[in-house]
């Protein structure tokens, strides 16, 4: 692990400290790394862990109060901590370039595309109109067609795909011998974001970029990347080929990692996900023997005490005493998962929607951001909802809320009674049984407010909890999302992302809620704190005989926690059944594209029913299928002019809006789904 002049990037022994308070808190402990010339090297671990601060130290954007306590970051052999300000400028603008999570805030909002990109060859010394052209030039290298439209458009007006990607030409522009991407596809569409790692890998291999590559998705890790780190706390655990490491992990922090994963045919009814006890130490919270040690499960006293040294197996190495027996780390979950009651369907719905629209605009230049969606939700179910951003998921999800209302014509039912399209029409029984749990907590919750005021106001507005007894239901609302009675009087501001999320859900249920409308509620979480949150769900579910309406892009997760599953695409319902039908076929041909591109351990996605060019705009829609225009298996005209109507699939409450008989989309499902069946992890 020593540093080689000849490597793209080598770190060795850094250590970083931040000035917190009259502090110095280490937050990198003797991290040593490597990535040769047009590698692709991974960097994975829980938020916290350490991982953008080695990023930015690389490129020297640390904030003014870090430190660098001791160490070397060699790039293309140019010691980075030893340049000068001019040097270091230079190296920026020639050699090494960083793709940061959010594309919106690494765009300046108050200039067009093309010059933002156009500076970068303005301050080569290009005129402006060869600065333009350059420009053009680097977003058709990213895949963007339509250059002149894009260059004269406001990042607003772009999507977040399209946003990503102007990033990545950005970064490209200067042709780095080094690219840094901190978690560059998180929010992102499973179709968009196959589409990045693509266009990463293309540009990989054309460039002979090599490629830092932070991220909390594991699958993404495996797919794009040579090798991989593992960070925790600051150190950096385990090391190694990524096939090797995820096949057979030798670090119980990783064994960790990948139990916490839904493997492909795991849901919820076999068993619940495994999760990491405890949380990560603080920063600068230092112990003297394994960072670990707290929550491992294998821990003894040496590991309490001593730090372990690097343990090499072939091209493998993992810093543990008990390297060998890391596989053998105890389960801290149940293997059986909570008794729930059966959802009987025989009943009638809880919730139906029945045609519900929604228009945007005046008359003359109407949006139809949905159309005609029918479904129904029973007791104790989970709907999983799919579909990229623009097909109308969180639309639907506030239509059923109240916080928007639907077009004459549609109809809305709870428990058989009509539900008024507007929250403020609503009675208070109506009121509560329809509660939300949204995508980001740090917008959904008052930062200023405790977690008792946020939770109790929520029993006393909803729940009408009398005063005696609110004390102790809201130590119960706590204790059932795993957290205890200290955290009642800290803030948002203080408590971690999974923290927070678990406060939304408590909160959520303070009212007593028949339904719970989940809103992308783990896309932003590491994967030990999205296991816990999925496994507190269906506690939940089965404590409650709730139901919840899942909204996701992460289609493993939807296919862990879901009953049933609904597919979206313009705002039109393309499919709707259940979750195992859905899963394996005949599906419809974008339900078919969504899941060939779901990534796996194995590194591989199969074959993949590729779309082309992004979901149209709902001021345009198309005519006929609204799919047809991307569709790989359309028909001809019968799909531009005339819209299929929903007819059964291949069993009792499956159906799918396709022109193509459901017994054809079977025939060609079977290479589709046994990819993906392949795509299983260890």
């Amino acid at each position: 692990m020593s540093p080689d002049t000849a490597d793209a990037l080598s770190v060795h022994n850094l250590e970083l400290a931040y000035r917190w308070r009259g502090r110095d808190l280490l937050v990198l402990r003797d991290v040593s790394l490597r990535i040769a010339p047009a590698e692709s090297y991974g960097l994975v671990g829980e938020s916290g862990s350490g991982k953008t601060s080695v990023a930015l130290a690389i490129a020297r954007y640390l904030p003014p109060n870090a430190r660098v306590v001791r160490g070397r970051i060699l790039v293309g052999g140019r010691d980075v901590l030893a340049l000068g300000r001019e040097e270091l400028r230079r190296l920026r603008a020639t050699t090494i370039a960083m793709v940061y999570q959010d594309p919106a805030s690494a765009l300046n909002p108050c200039l067009r595309i093309g010059t933002q990109i156009g500076e970068i060859f303005r301050a080569r010394g290009s005129s402006a109109h060869q600065a333009r052209a350059a420009a053009a030039a680097m977003l058709a290298r990213v895949r963007i067609a339509d250059h002149e439209s894009v260059l004269d458009r406001y990042p607003h007006q772009l999507s977040g795909g399209m946003q990503q990607r102007v990033v990545i030409a950005m970064a490209l522009s200067i042709d780095p011998r080094l690219l840094v991407l901190d978690e560059p596809t998180t929010g992102l569409d499973a179709t968009v974001e196959a589409e990045t790692l693509d266009l990463i890998g293309q540009l990989r291999r054309e460039l002979a970029t090599s490629i830092l590559f932070i991220s909390h998705n594991l699958a993404l890790i495996s797919r794009i990347c040579d090798r991989v780190g593992v960070l925790y706390a600051g150190a950096l655990v385990e090391e190694g080929p990524v096939a090797e490491v995820f096949r057979d992990p030798r670090h119980p922090y990783t064994v960790g990692l990948l139990r916490c994963l839904p493997l492909p045919g795991h849901t919820k009814d076999r068993a619940p996900l495994d999760s990491i006890a405890g949380l990560p130490p603080s920063p600068g919270d230092l112990t003297p023997g394994c960072p670990f040690a707290p929550r491992c499960g294998l821990a003894d006293d040496r590991c309490r005490s001593t730090m372990p040294a690097w343990d090499e197996v072939g091209r493998q190495a993992s810093r543990c005493h008990h390297s060998e027996r890391a596989q053998s780390l105890p389960r801290t979950m149940p293997a059986q998962p909570p008794a729930a009651a059966a959802v009987d369907r025989s009943a009638p719905p809880l919730l139906r929607a029945t045609g519900v629209s929604k228009t945007f605009g005046g008359a003359r230049h109407p949006v139809h951001v949905l159309q005609d969606v029918s479904l129904s939700l029973w007791a104790g179910e989970t709907l999983g909802l799919v579909g990229e951003s623009g097909s109308g998921k969180t639309t639907l999800a506030r239509i059923l809320l109240g916080l928007l209302t639907p077009d004459e014509g549609g109809a809305l039912q709870l428990q058989g009674a009509a539900l008024a399209g507007s929250s403020r029409a609503r009675r208070p029984e109506q009121l509560k049984s329809l509660q939300s749990i949204f995508q980001n907590p740090d917008s959904a919750l008052n930062r200023s407010h405790t977690v008792r005021r946020l939770i109790g106001r929520v029993l006393v507005r909803l729940g009408r909890v009398p005063k005696a007894d609110r004390r102790t239901r809201l130590l119960e609302l706590i204790r059932s999302v795993k957290l205890d009675e200290r955290h009642l009087e800290l803030r948002p501001r203080e408590l971690s992302g999974g923290a927070k999320q678990r406060v939304a859900v408590a909160r959520a249920f303070a009212g007593e809620p028949r339904i719970v409308v989940c809103d992308e509620p783990i896309s932003a979480l590491d994967v030990s704190v999205q296991a816990a949150i999925l496994n507190l769900l269906t506690e939940l579910q089965a404590m409650h005989g709730v139901s919840y309406l899942f909204i996701s892009h992460d289609l493993a997760s939807v296919r862990y926690v879901s009953d049933r599953i609904a597919v979206l695409y313009l705002g039109r319902l393309l499919e709707i059944g259940p979750a195992e039908r859905v899963f394996s076929g005949p599906h419809h041909p974008y339900t078919a594209a969504l899941l060939s591109v779901v990534p796996g351990l194995n590194g591989g996605i199969g074959q993949r029913a590729r779309l082309a060019g992004e979901i149209p705009s709902a001021i345009r829609a198309p005519g006929g299928c609204v799919f047809h225009t991307r569709c790989p298996r359309k028909l001809g005209p019968v799909c531009e002019q005339l819209e299929p109507p929903l007819h059964p699939g291949a069993e009792p409450g499956h159906q799918i809006r396709c022109h193509i008989p459901a017994a054809d989309l079977q025939d060609d499902t079977h290479g589709v789904s046994g990819a993906a069946a392949a795509r299983g992890g260890p």
